[in-house]
């Protein structure tokens, strides 16, 4: 590969979509299920429901391509709920498109709902009657992050199905594929960056792969940490010890670093703290009552911040009370 074509223009979650059920990673159980409607060709309305990036759109489309093969996209509609969420969708374009018979050989045509759990009650109500009425030349796959904002006639029509975040070792495995067809190099540090701001999500995995690769020719950790707005973890471990020693003015000036040198949101830095702080209860840093005590202020702190509370404010807040629960029993 010629130097400087090794970075496609091509967005790298679309370039590696999964195209069959066997590029799936990390949802072996679910993928073994789906296969077993592929090849008895009988397939209920589905419900996929877990946290973004973990597959689920990909698992329903590699399913309908090798349900349909080369045809597949004229028995298949996809459609973003979060974009359309009131019941007009229901009514005329989810309604319209099952109502009209398969095309080809196919038994069924197949109705994808990204985002399900944005649709109001209402258009809800009306999918339920839907999926109901034409269920005998259509099939609904459903997928969102919450099943329980599902209403229960939906869940009680569909085979549920509940996608776990993704393994480390899973994304190491096709960082490194991905890493390797691009001919990009990636540390050990960049690859345990990638994966600690992952969290099990693909595809903000492959989105900071991608663009640390366009800023440097090899991947590091600070470039990771860098471009996905994230705080190393010794810089929050650094930011609590100080805190819980009692040296409030220099915890302080780590907040500082983060909020106003790395830009960091407050939202950011709460989320890492708590991060963090789930994180020593392996350690003796800690004793579990104050461990406690610690982990309910920083979900009061959140919901300040959710609230609207000053950001600032709350997080020198946290560092004080940390100090405080440092410095006694």
């Amino acid at each position: 590969m010629e130097e400087g074509s090794k970075i496609k223009e091509e967005i790298w979650i679309e370039k590696y979509r999964p195209t069959s059920l066997d590029d799936v990673v990390g949802q072996e159980e679910i993928v073994k299920r789906l296969k077993s409607y592929v090849r008895s060709r009988n397939v209920p309305h589905l419900l996929f429901s877990g946290p973004p990036g973990v597959g689920k759109t990909a698992a329903a489309i590699s399913m309908v391509r090798e349900l349909f093969g080369d045809d597949w996209r004229a028995n298949f509609i996809e459609l973003n709920a979060s974009d359309e969420r009131g019941i007009d969708v229901v009514r005329h374009k989810v309604k319209d498109f099952a109502r009209t018979a398969p095309l080809g050989d196919a038994e069924f045509k197949v109705i994808f709902l990204d985002e399900a759990d944005a649709l109001t009650n209402d258009a809800q109500s009306a999918l339920r009657r839907t999926m109901e009425r034409y269920s005998s030349i259509c099939r609904f796959i459903l997928s969102c992050n919450y099943s329980s904002k599902i209403i229960e006639p939906i869940q009680s029509r569909c085979a549920v199905y509940r996608f776990r975040s993704l393994s480390d070792d899973a994304v190491t495995a096709r960082m490194k594929k991905i890493a390797k067809d691009e001919g990009v190099d990636v540390t050990d540090e960049g690859m345990g960056a990638i994966i600690y701001v992952a969290r099990g999500d693909m595809r903000k995995a492959i989105n900071a792969l991608q663009a640390a690769s366009l800023m440097e020719d090899s991947v590091t950790g600070d470039t990771i940490y860098q471009i996905t707005a994230t705080a190393r973890p010794e810089q929050i471990k650094e930011l609590i010890e100080a805190a819980i020693a009692g040296k409030f003015t220099a915890a302080r000036g780590l907040l500082d670093e983060l909020l106003l040198v790395q830009g960091l949101s407050g939202e950011d830095v709460i989320l890492q703290i708590h991060r963090q702080m789930i994180s020593l209860m392996d350690s003796d840093f800690l004793s579990a009552a104050t461990l406690v005590r610690l982990m309910d202020r920083i979900g009061e702190i959140d919901f300040r911040m959710t609230e609207g509370a000053n950001e600032r404010i709350q997080l020198e807040a946290l560092l004080a009370y940390f100090a405080l629960a440092g410095s006694g029993p």
